[in-house]
């Protein structure tokens, strides 16, 4: 990597010459492994399934990311046995050997930074800063899980005697198997955060990723196994959701999941994953993330903030900022600003380093743009955008232009997630009337404010329903948690346990406690 130089989602720009050159040959190395065929794993074999399903890329349909085995539920079932056989091993290697593997693992992620963030690129349409940031934090995420084992003495504490000689102490013990469904939209953060927590902790894994976003998800199982891992603690399954997540949820042996992606397909996993008995479930659900602007704000900051989180790959991020709301004697001069931003956003193929934004994931989330510029364009007003972009080369990607649309409060438009780049604004009057606004939605997973006053500062924070908050970040007003410096995790219908990755009550989800009294007398 480029000495000295890191990108997180904070930061602005990548105006660094030896990180531009390191990534171009990062694309060359990435290009090099498009088109080929990819078996899963189970237990370290190389299985086809049922066949092999191509994947092309979303910023040109000519682009073949490559050909993916497909998962059977035979494969699914080896994949949980292998993992239940190898489980009591797993658990009682001592936790520091399997600190030091999953380190080892975060080591070899920052080596191959630039060939994966290229692959990223190709694979999911991320610009150069977003799939950058998203391999720099699956390595932050492996090595706060790491830390997290580490403080805390592999989680077990000395407990009182009642006054017989004996050894009294807590632990924190490992379920078992261990299964982790990730999305495309970081598909490596969102699945090494998880995977990376279950493993530290002594749980197998079986591994899920989304039909967009499996290469890079292979790329993870590789980096495991080129770490040390052992085969039968981790099991990557490439394959439908119909058939791997089913099984998954369905088989008695997984003794906890974790689910990364919509809130329907999360509350179904939810409420029929625990048939028989109560078990774990992390689910991290989406969000429709509001920004309120003070009239005590500074625009020019704000502006940018939302910009940011509205627009940053493409809107597809469930901390994505798609509603803003505007005090009234600032609206007008907010509007302008944000709408003078926008139009100066370049969208183009994302490999290219000026490009600020991408193509959006498949013809479905076009479609879904193209619905809510409809629903903008006969009920209220386009400020700016709401078409698709089909000029040239662009017209063999999935392209809109970046939107900001006026539209009332009764539009389903303040309600639904749309997984786009679309932001919607209104004016209002009070603070109260604000946060409630705010407040009126089943998501609370992040949030942000602009304002000056210490006073409203502190009763946005006070009032707001959300599990990530953040006040006059230029940086992005709802968007760029970071493990140990903003944990990230939802309220309400956004996350089940509240309890955020990166964050220090984490890894103690993967465990279940046991209390332990051994007499010697």
């Amino acid at each position: 990597m480029a000495e000295g130089f890191r990108i997180t989602y904070a930061t602005m720009s990548a105006d660094n010459e030896e990180l531009h050159k390191l990534y171009e040959e990062g694309i060359e190395t990435a290009t090099s492994w498009l088109g080929q065929k990819h078996p899963l794993y189970v237990n370290g074999e190389a299985r086809v399934g049922s066949g092999y399903k191509e994947v092309r890329s979303p910023i040109d349909s000519d682009m073949l990311i490559g050909e993916f085995a497909q998962a059977t539920r035979e494969d699914v079932r080896d994949a949980i046995a292998a993992a239940k056989g190898f489980a009591r091993t797993w658990a009682d290697t001592p936790w520091r050997e399997r600190v030091r593997i999953v380190r080892k693992a975060a080591d070899l992620m920052t080596e191959r930074r630039n060939e994966l963030s290229a692959l990223m690129a190709m694979e999911v349409g991320k610009s150069r800063l977003e799939a950058l940031g998203d391999v720099e934090e699956s390595a932050d995420l492996l090595r706060w899980n790491c830390n997290e084992m580490e403080k805390h003495d592999g989680f077990t504490t000395p407990m009182q005697s009642l006054g017989s000689a004996g050894e009294y102490y807590d632990v924190l013990r490992p379920y078992g198997v261990w299964a982790v469904i990730s999305p495309f939209n970081f598909p490596m953060a969102l699945a090494a955060g998880p995977t990376s927590g279950a493993l530290v902790a002594g749980n197998c894994v079986v591994f899920k990723p989304a039909h967009l976003g499996l290469f890079t998800g292979l790329k993870l199982y590789e980096l495991y196994m080129d770490a040390g891992l052992p085969k039968a603690a981790f099991h990557y399954l490439s394959g439908p959701g119909s058939v791997v997540g089913d099984e998954i949820v369905h088989h008695p042996d997984v003794g906890g999941i974790t689910f990364t992606g919509s809130y329907e397909v999360g509350m179904g996993i939810y409420k029929g994953f625990a048939a028989d008995y109560p078990k774990p479930i992390i689910c991290e659900m989406g969000g429709k993330n509001p920004t309120i602007v003070s009239d005590k704000a500074d625009l020019d900051k704000a502006t940018d903030g939302v910009m940011r989180s509205a627009f940053g790959y493409g809107g597809q991020k469930c901390s994505a900022n798609s509603r803003v709301y505007v005090h009234r004697k600032v609206h007008d001069e907010f509007v302008r600003l944000l709408r003078e931003k926008t139009e100066k956003i370049k969208v183009g193929n994302p490999l290219e380093k000026d490009v600020f934004l991408g193509p959006i994931i498949d013809e479905s989330a076009v479609a879904t743009f193209e619905e809510a510029a409809a629903e903008a364009k006969k009920n209220g007003e386009v400020i700016t955008g709401g078409d698709q972009i089909t000029d040239g080369d662009l017209a063999r990607g999935n392209y809109v232009q970046p939107t900001i649309v006026e539209v009332p409060l009764d539009s389903w438009i303040w309600k639904k997630e749309l997984f786009v780049p679309f932001v919607s604004i209104a004016p209002y009057d009070d603070l109260d009337e604000a946060i409630r606004l705010a407040n009126d939605t089943e998501y609370g997973l992040t949030a942000g404010l602009y304002s000056e006053d210490r006073a409203e500062i502190d009763k946005w924070l006070s009032s707001i329903e959300a599990g990530v908050v953040y006040v006059n970040r230029r940086a992005g007003a709802t968007t760029g948690a970071w493990p140990g410096v903003q944990p990230f995790g939802g309220w309400k219908g956004s996350g089940t346990t509240g309890k955020a990755g990166g964050g220090p009550y984490y890894v103690t989800q993967y465990m279940r406690e046991q209390s332990r009294t051994v007499i010697q007398e």
